[in-house]
């Protein structure tokens, strides 16, 4: 595998990300924060936004799959990617839980390698997720601001 052609998968699936029902895929995702195994379920099946959902995490292990079989260079994914941490974030306290209720113990797996691999994976995590708390907290501050105005 060269540069050349790692680089050309990685401007393939940015060209997928642009994709409008993606866009909007990814704009929902940054508004879902769940808090339970049972509500990842539940959103998954909802039918207004559990196509959202099924479409960004299938699209990063996916794109995870990619690294993890060789197929894109990993260091230059690691450089030219970020938002598949703040996906797999959001979904990593309830992996284990929703691993054993699918019976599917390989769910995510190539995600969950190719973050764990990179350097400082799990703390990438963790400090994505702190982060993605307090922009929560932000603007949920914000609208109680806004409407006591």
């Amino acid at each position: 595998m060269g540069k050349e052609h790692s680089a050309e998968l990685i401007l393939k699936l940015y060209e997928l990300r642009r994709e409008p029902v993606m866009r909007k895929a990814r704009d929902w995702m940054l508004s879902f924060n769940p808090t339970s195994a049972e509500e990842v379920e539940k959103t998954m099946m909802d039918p207004e936004v559990g196509a959202y959902l099924r479409m960004v995490l299938s699209y990063w292990d996916m794109a995870a799959t990619l690294v993890a079989h060789g197929a894109i260079d990993a260091d230059m994914f690691y450089e030219t990617n970020g938002e598949h941490i703040g996906v797999f974030a959001k979904i990593e306290p309830f992996l284990a839980e929703l691993r054993t209720k699918w019976e599917m113990p390989e769910a995510f797996k190539n995600l969950e390698k190719v973050i764990y691999d990179s350097p400082n994976g799990r703390e990438r995590v963790a400090k994505t997720r702190e982060w993605m708390k307090s922009i929560l907290q932000q603007m949920t501050e914000a609208q109680t601001n806004q409407a006591s105005a």
